[in-house]
């Protein structure tokens, strides 16, 4: 059974059948991969739990490489834009082979970031992974991370100039957007 403490304090079990204690049991691996891999910014755990056919349903662009160097790339890239990059595991699932976790990201931005010079603040954002784990490696990855949080909170995703031009006013109702959008 594995255990989850919640910002609340509150313990929560979260682990469905399978052997949980080897290397290559689920949790184990995704506990690896974001423990070692993403906080601590160790590569090679990348080359030990990828799949070189890992099926990548997170949009990272055309140009991202397959396999264990596109995970490799993700590291890099977020360790380059927050050197002190953590990524926590606050509450995980397992079901078979398959594996649920909410996480929670922290950094302070001292590089760059999607074009973006650095603005020495910090952010704090919720990462939602489903990841599927066959003989030891991740096969299949969904993830959601909250990218708009990160850049509000780095005051990177809202212009000084006022709302959007393709934002509603804050009093539209579903009618008036659809006059105002209408062809």
């Amino acid at each position: 059974m594995t255990f989850t403490k919640h910002d609340s304090g509150i313990v929560s079990t979260g682990t469905l059948g399978g052997n949980r204690d080897s290397a290559s049991a689920p949790a184990v691996v995704v506990r690896r991969l974001i423990d070692e891999g993403f906080s601590q910014g160790r590569l090679d755990v990348c080359d030990e739990l990828i799949a070189d056919e890992i099926v990548e349903h997170q949009d990272y662009g055309p140009a991202h490489p397959p396999g264990p160097a596109g995970v490799r790339a993700v590291v890099t890239s977020l360790r380059r834009a927050f050197s002190d990059f953590k990524l926590e595991i606050e509450d995980i699932v397992v079901a078979g082979d398959t594996v649920w976790a909410r996480n929670i990201a922290t950094g302070t931005n001292d590089g760059p970031y999607m074009g973006h010079s650095p603005t020495g603040r910090s952010f704090r954002i919720y990462v939602f992974d489903v990841l599927r784990i066959v003989d030891g490696l991740v096969v299949e990855h969904w993830g959601v991370p909250d990218r708009l949080g990160v850049l509000l909170q780095l005051g990177l995703g809202a212009s000084s100039a006022g709302p959007s031009k393709f934002a509603p006013p804050a009093t539209a109702t579903i009618s008036t957007m659809r006059s105002e959008t209408a062809p």
